[in-house]
């Protein structure tokens, strides 16, 4: 899984369970619904502001839409 993969996993889950739409989120964000649909479908890159405005509407911190969901829980690292 690439970076642009893990983020739109994380961002379908974490906006699912905000229990908001794609077009709640974009309102919010100031930013079109389709580009919330192709940025969960790995067609674009967010910039580092979108995500940062993303994960402040999500009550998230920056981090959690970029972690491994894989890699989460225990790490020996």
């Amino acid at each position: 899984m690439n970076i642009r993969e893990i983020f739109a996993a994380n961002l379908r889950k974490t906006r699912q369970a905000a229990g908001l739409s794609q077009e709640d989120l974009a309102l919010r964000a100031g930013i079109h619904r389709t580009y919330v649909s192709s940025l969960e479908r790995c067609q674009y890159s967010a910039s580092l502001d979108t995500i940062e405005t993303i994960a402040n509407i999500l009550q998230i911190e920056v981090a959690e839409l970029l972690r491994d969901p894989r890699k989460s829980g225990s790490s020996s690292e």
